[in-house]
């Protein structure tokens, strides 16, 4: 079996090879192993309600209620969120909490746990 590199922006191990490229099945990155100075991706900067700042795999709290279109009851405050992970846009935290599935979460409403 081959070693194949992991992937740069969120280190899975589980990477393939596409033509000339390397794919990331987790994340979707697709990048160049001949480009490996290039290839290093940015981590995102994402602060809590607090300013402390977030990284994949931490846990958090949720500091107020929040509403969830849909369900017949809201999130409440101090419902503790394990292994978080972070992207892009406007809810900027993906994350699965029991009872209600997986939600995306705005930053601003939680604190590092």
């Amino acid at each position: 079996m081959e070693n194949l590199a992991p992937c740069p922006s969120c280190g899975s191990q589980y990477t393939y090879p596409l033509d000339a490229l390397m794919v990331c099945p987790d994340c979707g990155l697709e990048w160049n192993p001949s480009d490996e100075v290039e290839a290093t991706v940015e981590e995102l900067q994402i602060k809590d309600a607090n300013g402390a700042l977030l990284a994949n795999g931490d846990s958090v709290v949720v500091v107020k209620d929040l509403p969830v279109k849909g369900a017949p009851k809201s999130i409440k405050a101090g419902t503790k969120v394990k292994n978080i992970r972070l992207v892009e846009g406007d809810h900027n935290i993906d994350c699965k909490i029991e009872g209600f599935g997986s939600m995306a979460l705005k930053s601003e409403f939680v604190r590092k746990a």
